[in-house]
């Protein structure tokens, strides 16, 4: 972790003061750190330091965030992460080795919200906390809901639809699908989703490519086959339903 030796300082975050998070980190110093700064940033943080207390943690505190380690004693952290989607749909940011591909491929894959590798910058964390809780939450002005073809997105109560039937999406998920919603017909590349609906301006694109995996799997009758969110070679991925009209809000 890239820390300085000054104090933490606070963030401004008084939109999100008082929500609730549970760090699950087996480095007693990491998650020292971590904590404070995301204590100075307003959040209540409760630690854990294996995957048997985080599952009771989660269970008990409710927590509206979760930051998790891919590496953790006892239960591995991609068991505790899908334990944990089991009972709950809270937002998780998984802390991944550096330069581990596969374990952030591994950790979206399973569903996660966002990751951040190691040593990362406790500032750069409580960002990515704030940036998660608040696609999660959403904004108090009410949002128009969208309907297109046999889908229906309503922004404000973070739910999504076909046919009458509500999709399971994460965070990520379901920001991606509002946007593709509110361009239909439109090609966006990899860069473009990156900055547009994760709010990066750099990043790996890895992390598009497996979100626009996990939300074929949810959207599409084929996802081997898609017919609605497809690949425009080259350039990157288009939302379309043939000669439905555009999104009506």
């Amino acid at each position: 972790m890239n820390v300085s030796a000054a104090a933490p300082f606070s963030i401004g975050n008084e939109d999100l003061v008082g929500r609730r998070v549970l760090l699950v980190d087996d480095d007693p110093t990491v998650a020292e750190v971590a904590s404070s700064y995301l204590r100075a940033g307003g959040f209540v943080v409760e630690e854990a330091g294996d995957g048997f207390t985080a599952l009771q943690a989660a269970e008990r505190l409710a927590p509206d965030l979760i930051v998790l380690d891919r590496m953790l004693p006892g239960i591995d952290g991609l068991e505790v992460f899908r334990r944990l989607r089991e009972r709950m749909s809270t937002p998780v940011i998984l802390l991944t080795a550096l330069g581990s591909e596969d374990d952030r491929i591994a950790g979206l894959a399973a569903g996660a919200d966002d990751y951040l590798a190691k040593p990362f910058s406790p500032r750069e964390l409580v960002l990515r906390v704030q940036s998660v809780l608040r696609r999660s939450i959403g904004e108090f002005t009410p949002e128009s809901v969208l309907e297109y073809g046999e889908f229906r997105l309503d922004p404000s109560a973070r739910i999504a639809t076909r046919a009458g039937v509500e999709l399971s999406l994460t965070v990520r998920e379901f920001d991606l699908f509002e946007f593709l919603l509110k361009h239909p017909n439109q090609v966006f590349s990899r860069e473009d989703l990156l900055r547009t609906v994760w709010g990066w301006t750099y990043g790996d694109l890895s992390t598009v490519t497996v979100h626009v995996r996990r939300l074929r799997e949810k959207i599409e009758r084929d996802p081997r086959s898609p017919s609605m969110l497809t690949t425009v070679w080259g350039v990157g991925y288009r939302f379309s339903m043939g000669g439905v009209p555009d999104a009506v809000v």
